[in-house]
């Protein structure tokens, strides 16, 4: 089954979603976001399907948002909050799948790549990809309600460290602190993923899937009355002179200067 840049195949228990835009190194768009968005919600009600693989064609998991357009933008701000939800609609769709989740990690994943992967329970990393939170690089903050599930998979300076440098991680550390759960050579990460994804599905799905959902409230109690406001701080760091500086320098591949005006 194709849906716009996914596919989903659907194996005996497991659901496979791939992102299939290698052309474009799996560069995530509005349209894509809310594909995937919708895909989650269907399996999240599949009762035959007892786990989920999110993986990706080609040689990057995703460059993260397409920034190509950032710089035209509508003026409404009411239409630029509602947009700026999109994502964190995204995570909650991804984290409310009942059923246990793996993300399969190849090249590079970085933004909103790294958002998804960390909305996934579990994430299994080929040898030499790299993993990261560039928005800052940008100007702007992390979004997608996403700073809580960093802060819960690596602790508080790390997700610190990870989200206010913007640096790309290798997996060898990510697996040391705990971000990623089995690191594998790329030959093997389809397979790998495939074993944990069959390991979870040969358990009893109801008790797998109530852990699931009490583990995730347990952790995530507070996440969402801190990081309702996470929109709003887009919306004025995508305002500044900064943002602007950090788009153009990346377009232009040279060093920004961020003055904090």
């Amino acid at each position: 089954m194709s849906d716009g840049d996914f596919t989903l195949v659907k194996d005996g228990h497991l659901a496979i979603i791939s992102l299939n835009r290698p052309d474009k190194r799996n560069a995530l768009t509005g349209a894509t976001l809310l594909q995937l968005q919708h895909l989650s919600e269907s399996l999240a009600e599949d009762g035959d399907v007892r786990a989920v693989i999110i993986r990706a064609e080609g040689k990057d998991f995703s460059v993260g948002a397409d920034i190509s357009g950032m710089g035209d933008r509508p003026p409404q701000t009411a239409v630029l909050r509602r947009s700026a939800e999109q994502g964190a609609r995204l995570m909650r769709a991804i984290r409310e799948i009942h059923q246990p989740t793996i993300c399969a990690i190849q090249g590079i994943a970085t933004g909103g790549a790294a958002c998804i992967a960390t909305a996934c329970d579990f994430r299994i990393a080929a040898e030499g990809a790299r993993i990261g939170y560039g928005e800052v690089k940008l100007g702007i903050n992390l979004m997608w309600n996403a700073l809580p599930l960093a802060i819960e998979l690596v602790g508080n300076a790390r997700a610190k460290r990870l989200v206010m440098r913007g640096d790309l991680v290798d997996t060898e550390t990510l697996l040391s602190w705990g971000f990623v759960d089995e690191l594998v050579s790329r030959d093997n990460l389809d397979e790998a993923a495939r074993a944990m994804a069959n390991a979870y599905a040969a358990l009893p799905p109801v008790a797998v899937q109530m852990i699931k959902r009490s583990a995730n409230a347990c952790a995530g109690a507070l996440s969402q009355a801190i990081m309702h406001a996470d929109a709003d701080q887009w919306l004025l760091s995508s305002r500044t002179p900064d943002f602007k500086e950090g788009v153009s320098s990346f377009f232009e591949k040279r060093p920004p200067n961020f003055t904090g005006e």
